[in-house]
């Protein structure tokens, strides 16, 4: 018995260094391309790519949130989860208010450099994801993680999408409901993940609650 905790214990913390590494190069290329984004979008006065740039952050957030609960028991694994569906539920309140003043002061954006930066980002993302598959399974923690990802690709490729309709309609509305449907699905996983997070919540509850009870 001694040596198979022992093996378990082992595994747990080669588990642990492979979903920090991960996590680790995730967050880096996630913090990276915010910037270029963020940058990118504000000059192309596309809502598309500022959108995108705070996805990015919020996920760059998130990862920093799974680092934090890897090591840690699956209640405070689940706390970070909330933390994690806060900080995206944040996000998509941002790119709405970005509907917002686009409605009010609509302006086609560079199609060229939506079209570059968005390739760009559907690149690192595509990274991204690969590097989170082969993890999605381990722990909630690191499912929540794999659908920030997964997101991400979707956004990517509305953004691409958008900059090639900007340009055969001429018209900033493409832009716009891209924007839409980036805050439409940050805001769809948000939910998702603070319900698994509340599942996972209640389960620990329930197991304390029994370990605690007084034996007869």
């Amino acid at each position: 018995m001694d040596a198979c905790c022992t093996d378990k214990s082992s595994a747990l913390a080669q588990l642990s260094e492979r979903q920090t590494h991960t996590l680790r190069v995730v967050l880096v290329l996630n913090a990276a391309m915010f910037v270029v984004e963020f940058g990118a979008g504000l000059l192309a006065g596309s809502v598309a790519l500022l959108g995108d740039s705070l996805d990015m952050l919020g996920d760059a957030l998130v990862y920093g949130f799974s680092l934090y609960a890897i090591g840690l028991g699956s209640v405070w694994k689940a706390r970070a989860a909330l933390a994690k569906a806060a900080a995206m539920g944040l996000m998509g309140a941002v790119v709405l208010g970005q509907l917002v003043f686009k409605l009010i002061h609509p302006q086609i954006p560079v199609v060229e450099t939506m079209g570059a930066i968005g390739a760009l980002a559907l690149i690192a993302n595509g990274v991204c994801f690969a590097l989170l598959w082969r993890h999605c399974a381990e722990d909630i923690n690191m499912r929540s993680v794999w659908l920030c990802s997964r997101n991400d690709l979707i956004a990517n490729v509305s953004v691409l999408f958008a900059a090639w309709a900007v340009w055969m309609a001429q018209s900033p509305w493409p832009d716009t409901l891209v924007g839409a449907l980036i805050c439409t699905v940050f805001l769809r996983s948000a939910l998702a993940v603070a319900r698994e997070a509340r599942d996972e919540l209640r389960t620990g509850d329930k197991v304390a609650g029994t370990a605690s009870a007084p034996h007869r």
